[in-house]
């Protein structure tokens, strides 16, 4: 479900953390320090890792971790895995594989008429 303040077309998405939504986007510096951490060689590569569900927890961790440091947050991958994550280790690895998608996609929707190609 897209919350009221996330926007898909910054490829933003929304995760509930201790009880409070937290918008997470992923810009390219943490793409870059993201894809270094998980020893992907390319951006494809990690995508790829996502969509063949060879992720791990760790994985989850790294993704999430570098969309709340997207999104201004200052929580680290320590305080998240000690967090309360509403929907569980669940929704954890939808949300991941969800703002990963939408760093390298248009959403769809009605705001995309037919063969435009922009908001």
């Amino acid at each position: 479900m897209q919350s009221l303040s996330e926007n898909p077309w910054r490829g933003e998405v929304t995760l509930t953390i201790n009880g409070s939504p937290r918008v997470l986007r992923l810009p390219l510096g943490a793409l870059a320090r993201l894809e270094n951490q998980l020893q992907e060689t390319s951006l494809l590569d990690l995508v790829q890792r996502f969509e063949t569900g060879r992720f791990s927890a760790a994985d989850i961790l790294a993704l999430l971790t570098a969309g709340l440091e997207g999104g201004g947050h200052d929580l680290d991958s320590l305080d998240l895995a000690q967090a309360e994550i509403n929907g569980g280790a669940v929704e954890a690895a939808r949300v991941a594989a969800l703002l990963l998608a939408r760093s390298f996609s248009l959403p769809k929707g009605p705001e995309v008429s037919e063969g435009s190609g922009s908001p």
